[in-house]
């Protein structure tokens, strides 16, 4: 395959890319075409490394009104809700619906998710479901489970056992949610015990950490002081993080040099953050999604997740991370074109990175894994939710889809508008 024309989001533009074996061999302008190539007109649109989804729950996804509605809106309810529904779990319906979802996924360029996967059910019965998942969509979707424990580690008796059964299963990553035990001090052994069991297996860890609005949640610091004891740097996720909105500055800088030093990853989640956080609040109401800009500046890995699409949390979602990087950028007030392109990245590069894909990116060597956007720039294809006129894997066509545009009918002859713009430069 060989895609002529297309820009990239460094800047470069009027590049050719040439697909061999299922890598990317070369990227230049005006690329010789080898004898039996497909060729693609790219006509200029923007060329992106495929979208990556660092926090996401496969095993609830779909499952919006089962048994009922989370009337208050909060995560305390939606944790409830979920409890309820876990007995009248099945196999095959976790497994339909979740192949559902990764459909939605691939249409719209999104070719890796690290998925939660609740543990505190004896039966493992959402684990085994989503290993069966995981398998199923290995040609087309790179598929990361964490062993997720979601009533807590300690709060719920066989969390523990149930964690270290999933992970022999083939389950990747540690998960944990410390905020959810009983206790502050539970939370931090929590963390302790998760920790040195990843550092045991060699594994990453991916904590839920301080999903609330309390400004003194602040089981990240025990979080980072594991990672460094135990030497895990930069293979350790704070999901969430929701606390350090609301938490006094003095301590936040200090906590954020803290992370910096044990070099974690984290994971915001836009849509859900807004949504289930400030519940408690009358006016101001706090936005509650974490303190991105400032992360980001202190040289941490940032990374946006959907978290939810259709569950007890969230009645929304379509598996669009341009959604997720359009919420953020706007939540977090990150409006200059530096910190446009830094959304974009943290549903891209930023998400690879913590996810640890290997051969992600476009550059000579890498899988040939990529989406054709329609839009100019990363700017652009967040303002537009671009249309994914091609998503390709390993050098395969999955999704094409037709141009966006509007025909109409001006001053008695035929017109068309294209919603993308250039700026000068």
């Amino acid at each position: 395959m060989l895609i002529r024309d297309v820009c990239l989001s460094d800047g470069r533009q009027g590049r050719d890319l040439l697909v061999q074996d299922g890598r990317i061999a070369a990227i230049g302008p005006q690329l010789a075409a080898p004898e039996g190539t497909e060729i693609i007109d790219g006509q200029g649109w923007l060329l992106s490394p495929p979208f990556v989804d660092a926090h996401f729950h496969l095993d609830a996804t779909l499952s919006h009104g089962q048994p009922r509605v989370n009337d208050s809106g909060t995560l305390l309810e939606g944790i409830a809700l979920w409890g309820e529904l876990k007995p009248q779990l099945t196999q095959e319906a976790l497994i339909e619906r979740a192949l559902r979802y990764c459909d939605w996924a691939v249409a719209r360029g999104l070719l890796a998710i690290r998925s939660h996967v609740d543990v505190c059910d004896d039966r493992l019965l959402a684990v085994e479901a989503l290993l069966e998942v995981k398998r199923r969509v290995a040609p087309y979707l790179d598929l990361q489970l964490v062993a997720f424990p979601q009533d807590g580690l300690l709060r719920s008796k066989n969390a523990l056992v149930n964690l270290r059964r999933a992970l022999d299963l083939g389950v990747e990553v540690v998960g944990g949610i410390p905020h959810h035990e009983r206790t502050m001090a539970e939370g931090a052994e929590s963390v302790r015990i998760l920790c040195e069991l990843a550092a045991e297996r060699g594994l990453r860890v991916d904590m839920h950490c301080d999903e609330s609005d309390d400004p003194l949640s602040r089981h990240v610091e025990s979080l980072a002081f594991e990672t460094q004891r135990l030497g895990l740097q930069g293979r350790v996720t704070g999901s969430h993080l929701t606390s350090m909105h609301s938490m006094d500055n003095y301590y936040a800088a200090k906590l954020i040099a803290l992370m910096a030093e044990s070099r974690l990853g984290v994971v915001a989640n836009p849509l859900i953050n807004i949504t289930l956080q400030g519940r408690f609040d009358s006016y101001p109401k706090r936005r509650g999604m974490t303190r991105v800009p400032e992360l980001l500046a202190a040289g941490l890995d940032v990374a946006f997740g959907h978290d939810c699409v259709l569950d007890p949390w969230y009645s929304m979602g379509s598996a669009d991370m341009l959604e997720v990087a359009t919420m953020g950028l706007h939540v977090a007030q990150m409006t200059s074109r530096t910190a446009m392109r830094q959304c974009f990245e943290a549903v891209t590069v930023n998400a690879a990175r913590i996810v640890g894909l290997e051969g992600y990116g476009l550059e000579v060597g890498c899988h040939a894994d990529f989406v054709l956007l329609q839009a100019r720039s990363p700017e652009e294809a967040i303002r537009l939710r671009a249309a994914r006129l091609l998503v390709v894997r390993r050098g395969q066509v999955l999704s094409r889809m037709a141009p966006a545009i509007a025909s109409l009918h001006l001053a008695g002859r035929p017109s068309s508008v294209d919603w993308s713009f250039s700026p000068p430069r």
